[in-house]
């Protein structure tokens, strides 16, 4: 079978022809208000908001959405200690519970900020590009191989209908990153021969159990470490070092990949199923590879770089620290660095108001495949092909709309390698 990237595309745009459009035409802006929704009002969401407040001084947050009334009452105080004038979110637009997104996305906003777990973003997305809204969407886009071709065809969707569409890749609005990758695509350092990317740190934020909380609370309130909401840290976190190594090989997706990973440091009884650690090498064919080192392991020496060695010289980066190319040509980044979390914002802003279509879609898409395909391949202990992994049918839970506060919380096993099952 044909599983190129241009393959995905085409079987996407083809599943089009079943689905009910709300509209073919992207809103019209008003030439002085953007309206904008948020959806996720927990720390990555309230800082999308208050960048997209810096992006563009007409922009009006007038609705918010969360599962949780606690959690979007703390995002409506801090946002209007922002900027009271331009928090215009009354009772009738705070929504509460697993539906929100769609009361968010239906009460007149033009931009929707889609910073819900990722578990919910195929659903959230689908629908934000059915009723023609700009969008800014979080990464990963897709917990699972099945979710993510849900968002195949939302991307193809959204490409139809103009749509501008900025992900949380935010690596890639780096300015020094951008000259780095720049000059790797001009050929400064020759044909590229390896990319290695290392993510080290220690464990995220945990929320102790209340009394007061079911299973179900407690999981969404820590779901960074549960396999239903994040799919593994590789996909929820470091994610950003493979969409830089993506983003240096031009989209193109290796021929396979071999992983490993574990549980280490964090107790196997411990909170979540998830990995603290994992280790893999993408195989791009002809002798090129990339390989990417991550853990979550309190008490390490952090880490987060990526090496780029080529035929005429290598590439070195230490995110926030320096950015280097050694070797016939040499060059040092020297300017200050910018907010890369507001570029994105005003850069999306900007081709709204200019009319102008960006769409990150289709990085979006392959820089999350290839997180999953680590971690399907860790999981199991394979090799992986493209078409091996392409054919996974495992979904780590329900579609968004499924899910209600009775249901079953997540009780997935951690992965062992070598006697998981790849599905």
């Amino acid at each position: 079978m044909d599983y190129s990237r241009r393959s995905f595309i085409r079987s996407s745009s083809m599943l089009l022809g079943g689905l009910p459009l709300i509209s073919m035409q992207v809103g019209a802006i008003n030439d002085k208000t953007i309206r904008v929704g948020l959806v996720g009002c927990g720390g990555r969401g309230n800082g999308a908001a208050m960048q997209a407040l810096a992006a563009d001084p007409q922009v009006k947050i007038i609705a918010l959405g969360d599962i949780f009334p606690d959690q979007l009452m703390r995002s409506l105080t801090l946002l209007q200690r922002k900027d009271t004038a331009r928090v215009d979110v009354p009772e009738k637009r705070q929504f509460i519970g697993f539906d929100a997104y769609r009361k968010v996305i239906d009460s007149g906003v033009d931009v929707v900020l889609l910073c819900s777990p990722p578990n919910f973003r195929p659903e959230h997305l689908d629908y934000a590009v059915r009723a023609g809204k700009h969008i800014f969407c979080e990464k990963p886009v897709a917990v699972d191989i099945p979710g993510l071709k849900r968002v195949m065809a939302s991307i193809a969707l959204s490409k139809t209908k103009a749509i501008n569409l900025v992900s949380g890749f935010c690596f890639r609005y780096s300015q020094p990153n951008r000259e780095i990758v720049s000059r790797i695509h001009q050929g400064t350092i020759g044909a590229v021969k390896s990319i290695t990317t290392f993510r080290y740190g220690g464990e995220l934020t945990y929320k102790e159990r209340d009394d007061s909380w079911s299973e179900m609370v407690y999981q969404l309130k820590n779901w960074y470490y549960f396999r239903r909401y994040a799919s593994d840290m590789i996909v929820e976190q470091s994610i950003h070092s493979v969409d830089y190594m993506n983003w240096i090989m031009g989209n193109k997706l290796p021929l396979s990949i071999s992983a490993t990973g574990g549980r280490q440091s964090r107790p196997w009884d411990g909170v979540g199923n998830t990995f603290d650690h994992f280790a893999v090498e993408f195989d791009y064919g002809e002798g090129l590879k990339g390989t990417h080192f991550c853990r979550q392991q309190n008490g390490t020496e952090p880490r987060n770089s990526v090496e780029v060695m080529g035929t005429d010289g290598y590439a070195e980066v230490n995110i926030m620290r320096n950015y280097d190319i050694k070797g016939a040509t040499p060059y040092s980044y020297r300017d200050p660095i910018n907010n890369m979390y507001q570029t994105q914002h005003d850069e999306l802003f900007a081709a709204i108001r200019d009319r102008r279509q960006v769409n990150d879609g289709d990085f979006m898409i392959n820089s999350t495949l290839l997180a999953l395909w680590a971690k399907l391949s860790a999981y199991s202990g394979r090799r992986l092909t493209l078409e091996q992994v392409m054919n996974s049918t495992e979904e780590l839970g329900p579609l968004s709309d499924s899910y209600h506060w009775d249901m079953a919380p997540d009780t997935l096993p951690i992965a062992k390698p070598g006697l998981t099952s790849f599905i």
